[in-house]
Formats: structure tokens, C-alpha cells, sequence
């Protein structure tokens, strides 16, 4: 290994060990090099990967910090390998969202809170007065979209899953953008299919939460078929 990947390696070990902690501030510059065994310029080179990571943050005349390592920062750049593998043939990575967006509605059916329900019903309201107008906000009942599949993520208590719904999330925005505006009766249908999902959440029922997630992703995948072949938005972002 190059000793840049020393540093990063040794440094992600002191972190997993306990020697590092969220928010701790990394040893000075001379000192870090000393005790890893290298030069300052791949120190730098370490940390600085380390950054873009999302592991350490540096601030200007103050050091070098650990982020809090939250799991959505970390996953981040799970981003570039939903683009990546979009591509070619998107409904890969519909599929594998279906997978963990299914299991975070089953999870969270017996663990979001009663305030959180209040949230999500407020917003579905919000996307049922726009789908009654005409001609009504398609970017707003996006953020609706958005914000209504983050709060079922946010109640399967399982971070990981979080910052993997996450890292699809806003890749999902032009596509979806695309079938509001050229499928007809799209958004009531995808309003309906968010409804259904609501009381299963609400009737504390997992496996129907499951399932009614399935059947609205399902329908979102099925819509691939129908984007265009020239000018669509044939990427992992499309929905």
C-alpha cells in the first residue's frame, strides 16, 4: 500500500478502536506524522482523502476534526455508484430500491411515532389539495415525494438504511419530474399509492406496509418502460 492509504487505514483504525471519537480533534500535524510513520505530505494526502470521505473535517486554523460520522454523510458516495450503474440499464437500481425502502415501510409500521404520522398526513393533505388543481406544482409534490419516503426511513431506527434511501433519493428527481408531467393522472396515482402506505403505517401493521410499498415502487418501475428512448432522462436519477 502507498503510504497515503497507511494514513487512511490508520487513521479509520483509531476511530475503530475508541482512540478517535466523533468530534475529537486529530493530534497536530508533526506529532500525527511521527507516531503513523510518515511524511507530512502524505498525511496531508491521507486526511485530505479522509475528507472527501466525509470521516474528518478540517477547519481553517483550527485542525482537523472526526465529522460525527453520521451514516448518511458516510454513504454519500453511494450517490456516484447509483449514477454509475443507472446508466446502462436503471431498473437495476430500482430494484435494489425497492428492497430496502419495502423493509424500512415493514420496520418502521411498528416504530414511528404518533407525531411522525401527524407529518406525513399533513403533507399528504398538502399533495391532495395540489392534485385537485389544475394546473398544479410538479417540483412541489417532488419535495412532498421526498419528504414523505424520508420519514418512513427516519422511523426504521437503522442508519445505514437511512443513508442508503438517502443516497437514492435525489437521484430520483428528473425522471419523476418527466412521469408527473407526461403520464396522465401520475400524480393522483402516486398521491393514492402514498395514502395507502399512510394506513398501513398507521394501523401499525407491518407486513401490509410492506406490501403497499412494494406495490407503489413497483408502479414507479414500471413507468421506465414508458421514458423515452432520445432526449429522456434515461439515468440512475430518473424516476
Amino acid at each position: 500500500m502507498s503510504r497515503t492509504e497507511d494514513v487512511v487505514d490508520n487513521i479509520k483504525r483509531m476511530i475503530l478502536d475508541g482512540v478517535l471519537r466523533p468530534g475529537d480533534r486529530l493530534p497536530v500535524e508533526k506529532d500525527l506524522a511521527e507516531s503513523l510513520g510518515v511524511s507530512r505530505g502524505a498525511l496531508r494526502e491521507g486526511v485530505s482523502a479522509l475528507s472527501i470521505l466525509g470521516i474528518v473535517s478540517t477547519r481553517q486554523g483550527d485542525g482537523t476534526y472526526v465529522t460525527s460520522l453520521d451514516a448518511t454523510q458516510l454513504l454519500a458516495p453511494m450517490g456516484f455508484v447509483v449514477d454509475l450503474h443507472g446508466q446502462g440499464d436503471p431498473r437495476h437500481v430500482y430494484a435494489v430500491r425497492r428492497l430496502i425502502e419495502c423493509e424500512a415501510a415493514r420496520i418502521a409500521a411498528t416504530r414511528i411515532t404518533d407525531e411522525a404520522l401527524g407529518q406525513a398526513r399533513e403533507l399528504l393533505d398538502e399533495a391532495a389539495r395540489m392534485v385537485g388543481q389544475a394546473p398544479h406544482d410538479h417540483e412541489r409534490l417532488i419535495e412532498i415525494d421526498i419528504a414523505f419516503h424520508r420519514i418512513i426511513a427516519a422511523h426504521s431506527d437503522n442508519p445505514v438504511l437511512v443513508g442508503l434511501i438517502e443516497a437514492f433519493a435525489r437521484r430520483t428527481v428528473h425522471g419523476r419530474l418527466w412521469r408527473s408531467l407526461h403520464e396522465e393522472d401520475a400524480d393522483r396515482r402516486t398521491h393514492d399509492e402514498h395514502v395507502a402506505i399512510w394506513t398501513a403505517l398507521a394501523a401499525r401493521d407491518p407486513e401490509r406496509a410492506r406490501i403497499r410499498m412494494a406495490n407503489h415502487l413497483i408502479g414507479v418501475e414500471e413507468s421506465l418502460n414508458r421514458l423515452p428512448g432520445d432526449g429522456g432522462p434515461r439515468r440512475a436519477g430518473d424516476r
